[in-house]
């Protein structure tokens, strides 16, 4: 795994690269707070061993953690700052693939948290960016304000009905946010809290495989 903080194109980001081994998919690890371009590639190389594995660090720091964007308030963010760095990671993650000579129709977020919610931002905001997402823990990042055309990319959205961090109002704004633009949603909502459980695990294993067999079969969607 390469170790590097150089690309080219916008600012860098501190970041993990490994190239994909055997399949033409690119996991884009997106950690939450207080996490780093670490956090993530365990459970990666777990998920999926063969894919390829992207991992920046968020450049905001909260208290000395680590996030990808600013916020007010927990879950209440700065809005303005996280458009901002959405086409900040949307520049880079673009310079990243150039340089790195992975195939961008097969990169996929892999989002946590803080993470997810940016990734959910790209999605919304960049929507030509990414060939899938699975968005874990996350909430709608803002309103809307133009329309937005997801032409069925796959998106996993997994969210816990006890999570004190994100309400199950704003998860189901993204959801409809999701599905208005035209994008493939699975959602999963379970009986816990911010932390992931075992049996979401598996179903994010399910969608990663089912995503890279519809691709190896020339399909997109899942």
């Amino acid at each position: 795994m390469t170790d590097t903080t150089k690309t080219p194109g916008w600012e860098a980001f501190v970041h993990k690269y490994k190239p994909a081994k055997a399949n033409n998919i690119t996991l884009l690890l997106l950690h939450g707070t207080g996490g780093n371009e670490n956090s993530l590639t365990e459970l990666a190389e777990e998920l999926l061993p063969e894919s390829g594995i992207l991992s920046p660090r968020g450049k905001v720091l909260e208290n000395g953690m680590p996030r990808f964007f600013r916020r007010i308030a927990e879950g209440v963010f700065d809005e303005v700052d996280l458009r901002y760095r959405t086409t900040e990671l949307t520049q880079w993650v673009l310079a990243a693939a150039e340089q790195y000579g992975f195939d961008q129709g097969g990169l996929v977020a892999l989002g946590y948290s803080n993470g997810a919610n940016i990734a959910a931002s790209v999605l919304l905001s960049h929507p030509n960016v990414l060939a899938g997402a699975v968005l874990m823990r996350a909430m709608s990042p803002y309103i809307v304000d133009r329309p937005i055309v997801l032409p069925e990319t796959p998106v996993l959205l997994l969210n816990g009905d006890r999570d004190p961090m994100v309400t199950l109002n704003k998860a189901s704004l993204l959801a409809e946010q999701l599905l208005t633009a035209g994008a493939r949603l699975k959602r999963s909502v379970v009986h816990a809290g911010h932390s992931l459980t075992e049996p979401e695990l598996k179903t994010v294993k399910d969608f990663l495989i089912e995503f890279f067999e519809r691709k190896a079969n020339g399909s997109r969607s899942v």
